[in-house]
């Protein structure tokens, strides 16, 4: 028979393990989950930009019973400076609803890591094949003219399309007005968000990748090696980002090229590893120490695996907090430059491109700063609430 004193002791309960515990904190911050809101809202406006604002129509149907998709070989092959970029999202369009489609499907874990993959490649398949191919008929018109029947988009304009006048003020045809030229607002932002999202996740994944090889290599192996490598970390510091970009970006333009989103990538990814690279090599050291890297080593598992199966996910917490907030620099960077007519180069739509139109005029052309301004405002908020909530949820007291 139990003791008095036994039976005082408090029942133990086992642990939640820390993935469940960390979210869970994440869904009870208000704070948090208004940010992940608005990341994933940001996330779906860019990819559905052609659903949302497109001047030809989405299905269009013509008097002698002829129906036609007018803006699907545009969909595959974009008429962009930046194709690229917007391949890559319309690809997303596509693949993460049928891979969401597929997941509630299939159940075997086996039959759906190899189905993702063959759809995922599957999909690639019309967007090698297609050919962008210009084609600069009025579908409006042309709608009226052949008595045809065509369902446009909400906003039934491209963001290359001249279609009004300059500056005209936000109205029923145009919900956010006009640009310098007479383009639409409205659908300029739309497109803007990709050009801004892929800077941000591409930069910063970039910077993530090096500056997390950096750390661990340097944290890892300490000594001469982590002195020699901190010392050319602090003088790559001392590059200035600005300059950098407008060398390269003179210099390639002499040789016509045109993808300047890749550039913009390119550069503030390669200068913006630093910060994190501290970060790594300082979260290395603390776990370096431990007796789990102790016994890692005396059983003779090779170092990269060390680093990468046993030390990197006990780091991941800050790397993602730093990611997640290395987004919204990059995003800010990104519009910094475009408004100095450094960054992404016209026709492209930019947020910061956007802003620079009104520089002469901020009051009179007030549309032009509002609306760029509340959608940076909104993409920077968003991802700052969301890693704000990432360290709360990762790194309790």
């Amino acid at each position: 028979m139990e003791s008095a004193a036994e039976m005082a002791l408090p029942v133990e309960t086992p642990e939640e393990s820390p993935a469940p515990s960390a979210l869970r904190r994440f869904r009870s911050d208000a704070l948090a989950m208004t940010g992940a809101a608005g990341v994933a809202l940001l996330l779906v406006a860019a990819m559905a930009a052609p659903l949302l604002a497109n001047g030809r129509p989405l299905l269009m149907l013509e008097g002698d019973g002829t129906v036609s998709l007018p803006f699907l070989r545009t969909f595959f092959a974009p008429d962009s400076p930046e194709y690229l970029i917007e391949q890559a999202f319309n690809y997303a369009l596509l693949l993460v609803p049928l891979l969401a489609l597929w997941r509630l499907l299939v159940k075997a874990r086996r039959r759906r890591w190899i189905g993702s993959c063959a759809l995922a490649l599957l999909l690639l398949v019309p967007f090698l094949m297609c050919r962008p191919k210009l084609d600069r008929r009025d579908y409006r018109h042309l709608a009226v003219e052949r008595d045809a029947r065509a369902w446009f988009a909400p906003i039934p304009y491209g963001p290359f399309e001249v279609v009004a006048a300059p500056y005209e003020k936000p109205s029923a045809r145009h919900w956010l007005g006009t640009d310098e030229i007479g383009r639409d607002v409205a659908a300029r932002l739309l497109y803007g968000a990709r050009v801004s999202l892929a800077v941000g996740l591409g930069a910063t994944l970039l910077a993530l990748v090096i500056g997390t090889a950096v750390g661990l290599a340097a944290g890892y192996w300490r000594g001469w090696f982590d002195l020699g490598v901190m010392r050319l970390v602090e003088v790559v510091m001392c590059f200035p980002t600005f300059l950098l970009l407008l060398i390269l970006m003179a210099i390639l333009s002499d040789r016509k090229f045109e993808q300047s989103i890749l550039i913009v990538i390119a550069v503030i990814g390669l200068t913006g590893w630093i910060g994190l690279t501290f970060l790594v090599r300082g979260e290395v050291l603390k776990q370096r120490v431990l007796p789990y890297i102790q016994s890692c080593e005396v059983a003779g598992i090779p170092a990269w695996r060390t680093m990468l199966v046993h030390l990197l996910p006990n780091i991941s917490g800050p790397i993602l907090i730093s990611f997640t907030f290395g987004v919204a620099g990059a995003i800010l960077a990104e519009s910094g430059l475009s408004f100095l007519g450094f960054g992404v180069q016209p026709p492209t739509a930019s947020w910061g491109s956007l802003l620079r139109q009104a520089s002469e005029d901020p009051l009179t052309y007030w549309h032009m700063t509002v609306f760029p301004g509340l959608a940076l405002f909104w993409a920077l908020c968003s991802f700052n609430f969301t890693g704000e909530g990432l360290r709360k949820a990762l790194t309790p007291r």
